[in-house]
């Protein structure tokens, strides 16, 4: 469908501005500029018009465990977040650890996205850490290598992937966790923990392999993500990695940037993986974000059963949901209160993410239109109840969050619209 959005604030060529959009043919053009313009009309006139969101790190769970998540599900989920593009984990059955289970959530994909999906490879054969997956077949059709959900405990093993997937020019994407340091610990080693009765996870566990891989990274020269940065420590060595030329970036997610364990209740919506840390923590991270030393934010969506998360902090199964909360979350606790700007914020969303792993979808005229569009002015409760996504746990759950997402466009197809009624020109 060709349409044009009067009035919105279009964020285009690093700027905001005012101005009349139009999608003809599934591109993007400036409606200004056209002799004959598209009969339906989508008066935004109090709406931004944002690039869409690049999400590198969530959890579709299908093949293998659709209960949690479909592929379909999980599309619609993001796009009703404002995303266009999302990268997704490989902790599926089958483990897409070669090219026919690949096919299996590709086939998927193809049938069911509203979205662009582009998914992650495992780095060792089902995710057990002890044989390398069949990287030189899946490289040209994934977004990189990954173990998430589970750390690469073997320092030669990493060391053999970081070799492979730098002679393959693809990126390793690693969950950095060490499983001799968490001791049945399932949330942070802090106060909460001690006053609770509540076995902890060191922050160790997941700067110490951090530190590891920095140093193979400069024996190997191989491109390196860190996944959902939580601890101030693995903030400081990455910016030092940095500094020192190592080819490595980093995602934290919004609950860390906003949440810190003193806020954790005895519910299963506040366990994931890594967990919520000290309020020290969430400053380094903040600080991160501002000084580029985290290059972006992810949601590690990561949709469970109700049944799975209704077992209390303790017991429920790691992993809360994020896409639809996402911009809304930040947006109200970090750019409403002055701590970051919104430019940074969709740098932080949008082009860090795509830059590093080569995702075209910028909004550019003439391009293909992949944008998102959102009521800054108006607020709203968090009600898991009306999610697209078939999880519904969330620590945000019942809060009132502002910016809105109205609409989203991926590659000229209105794939969300919340409420905008189509006029005639």
């Amino acid at each position: 469908m060709n349409f044009i959005l009067s009035g919105a604030t279009v964020f285009i060529d690093g700027r905001f501005e005012k101005k009349d959009i139009a999608v003809l043919d599934g591109k993007l053009v400036d409606a200004t500029s056209l002799d004959e313009k598209p009969e339906v009309v989508f008066f935004v006139n109090s709406c931004f018009v944002f690039p869409g969101f690049t999400d590198v790190h969530v959890h579709f769970r299908e093949p293998g465990f659709s209960y949690k998540e479909t592929i379909l599900s999980g599309s619609k989920s993001a796009a009703a977040g404002g995303y266009t593009a999302v990268c997704t984990m490989p902790n599926l059955n089958p483990v897409p650890d070669s090219l026919e289970n690949l096919k299996i959530q590709t086939d998927a994909i193809e049938k069911d996205s509203v979205i662009s999906v582009y998914p992650y490879a495992s780095i060792t054969v089902k995710q057990n850490g002890e044989k390398l997956s069949d990287m030189e077949s899946l490289a040209s059709k994934v977004a990189g290598f990954s173990d998430d959900g589970r750390g690469v405990q073997n320092e030669e093993l990493m060391k053999s992937a970081m070799q492979k997937a730098k002679a393959l020019n693809k990126i390793i994407v690693a969950h950095c966790e060490d499983n001799s340091l968490l001791n049945g610990g399932y949330i942070h080693d802090g106060e909460y923990a001690k006053q609770h009765g509540h076995k902890g996870i060191c922050s160790e566990s997941e700067w110490g392999p951090i530190a590891r891989d920095i140093n193979l990274l400069k024996q190997t020269g191989a491109s390196y993500h860190v996944c959902h940065v939580s601890t101030k420590e693995s903030v400081e060595l990455i910016r030092k990695a940095k500094a020192e030329g190592v080819d490595i970036t980093a995602e934290t997610a919004p609950h860390y940037l906003v949440m810190n364990d003193s806020m954790l209740r005895e519910d299963g919506r506040f366990k994931m993986n890594p967990p919520i840390r000290s309020e020290q923590d969430r400053l380094a991270l903040i600080e991160g974000i501002k000084d580029g030393t985290i290059d972006m934010i992810a949601t590690d969506h990561a949709p469970h059963s109700i049944e799975e998360k209704s077992k209390g902090l303790e017991k429920s199964t790691m992993g809360v949901v994020g896409l639809e909360t996402a911009f809304s979350v930040l947006y109200t606790n970090l750019v409403k209160k002055d701590i970051i700007s919104l430019e940074k914020l969709i740098e932080l969303m949008h082009f860090n993410p795509n830059r590093r792993f080569g995702i075209e979808k910028e909004l550019n005229y003439n391009k293909p239109a992949n944008f998102t569009v959102f009521d800054l002015n108006e607020s709203f409760k968090v009600c898991p109840e009306s999610f697209k996504s078939l999880g519904r746990s969330t620590p945000f759950d019942g809060e009132f969050l502002q910016g809105k997402c109205k609409m989203t466009v991926h590659d000229g197809e209105i794939v969300w619209n919340d409420g905008i009624k189509e006029a005639r020109a």
